[in-house]
């Protein structure tokens, strides 16, 4: 798509922390094994909750770059985006001593924010809940910038020197798609030539596995994690919680070439909508999804045969697969039959509002390096999900446009369009 001034926005870098190995190729290698990174919870007693499975991240600050004032301020959450950050700016290879750093912005999203220090801190100031008028003088130093999400987009901006627009976008699970999409625009306006933008989440806590507990999402199979997480299949129980962070370099296509970067992609169109309907329902026709993905299709000026990868929301709830299912048939008719599918929340699990910025970062390397990661555990395909959803195996294909979309609670849906950069790299 190209915006109101004929400004255009390409991916020049990417940065991931994810569950099953920290960094972009650890992540690329692992998603595409289809070998699941579930496991039981470790960072805390599970025992007393119906799902004790999740994705966590074998993640240790220090080893990338966070200096101990970074990691004693910030949440978790927080010290993901750093680090993904870092690698992202690394991989884009962009100057930023000697960059307009008033034409560098950031923007993060983030579902649940810094829920691990909230929920560490309640319970030191109350004693374990105990002391209904809690004693701040008990709490860490840094709790503002816990409840603040805020700060982490703060912090990406002290730590690169980003002085043009910063801000959190946070729309639940599609929070990732949503901030890319925000970047995308800043960029099209030309109130950014440069855009550090992703999401980050790590909701692996106590609160967070009892919500999804109570109106029972999260699958119960905790006998086998690594076959918990099952989209699209027969058998599936429900989702299973994850944790990390996508960033991604989002340039101006000019901005790029002078100065002679590597382009991943290009970001061809992002649309959203929302359905009115209810907090945790969706309709069972897609619509709204569907005319998420119509808009997004148009503003790509593609075809559905034109697509070779479709990076599905894919929880792995039948109404989420089902609804998903149905806004692709509504969407693209019968060509998308042809597109092979794939989630990749069934080797990863679902990081929430990270994840939209995760699976936008699949969908780059995939359009880079030709290859389509699969659906793991799918053995039994849902009658209703009859589409080609890449069970078990990664596929080599050429992937010149790959479709990603984004479901979350409260009936936000979005789209997201990467293609192919005309010339590929700097021309």
């Amino acid at each position: 798509m190209t915006g109101v001034r004929g400004r255009r926005a390409v991916v020049t870098g990417i940065g991931v922390i994810a569950p099953g190995g920290s960094g972009r190729e650890e992540f690329w290698d692992r998603i595409t094994s289809g070998k699941s990174a579930i496991r039981t919870v470790t960072c805390f007693d599970p025992g007393p909750f119906r799902s004790r499975i999740a994705a966590e991240c074998d993640f240790v600050p220090s080893e990338h770059g966070l200096t101990p004032r970074e990691i004693r301020r910030n949440d978790r959450f927080a010290q993901f985006a750093l680090a993904a950050a870092a690698e992202a700016v690394e991989d884009s290879g962009i100057d930023l001593a000697a960059a307009d750093t008033d034409r560098i912005g950031v923007t993060l999203g983030s579902a649940v924010g810094a829920s691990i220090t909230l929920e560490d801190e309640y319970v030191v100031a109350s004693d374990h809940g105990r002391e209904w008028d809690v004693d701040p003088q008990h709490t860490m130093p840094f709790l503002y910038q816990a409840l603040v999400p805020s700060s982490a987009a703060t912090e990406l901006a002290v730590r690169f020197g980003a002085h043009g627009p910063a801000a959190v976008v946070s729309t639940g699970c599609t929070s990732g798609i949503d901030a890319i999409g925000h970047a995308l625009r800043l960029i099209e306006d030309g109130e950014a030539d440069v855009m550090i933008a992703g999401a980050s989440d790590a909701p692996i806590t106590p609160i967070t596995v009892a919500c999804f507990d109570a109106i029972r999402a999260t699958s119960p199979l905790n006998e086998s994690p690594e076959l918990a997480s099952r989209p699209f299949d027969a058998d599936r129980k429900g989702f299973v919680l994850g944790e990390g962070c996508a960033v991604l370099i989002v340039e101006e296509i000019e901005h790029a070439r002078a100065r002679g970067a590597r382009i991943y992609c290009e970001i061809a169109g992002y649309a959203a909508r929302a359905n009115g309907f209810h907090m945790t329902g969706l309709r069972p026709d897609g619509r709204e999804l569907g005319e998420a993905v119509k808009d997004v299709m148009a503003q790509a000026r593609l075809r559905p045969e034109d697509l070779g990868y479709i990076s599905a929301h894919g929880s792995g709830t039948k109404q989420n697969d089902r609804h998903e299912t149905a806004a692709y048939k509504y969407a693209l008719g019968e060509a998308v039959r042809q597109v092979p599918i794939s989630s990749i929340k069934s080797v990863i699990g679902h990081s929430l509002g990270a994840i939209g910025s995760i699976e936008m970062a699949a969908c780059a390397l995939a359009i880079d390096r030709g290859v389509v990661p699969p659906t793991a555990n799918l053995h039994t395909p849902d009658p209703e999900c009859d589409l080609d959803y890449t069970p078990l195996t990664a596929r080599e294909v050429t992937v010149d446009h790959a479709l990603s979309v984004g479901s979350g609670f409260g009936g936000f849906q979005s789209a997201m369009v990467f293609s192919r950069s005309p010339k590929g790299s700097a021309a």
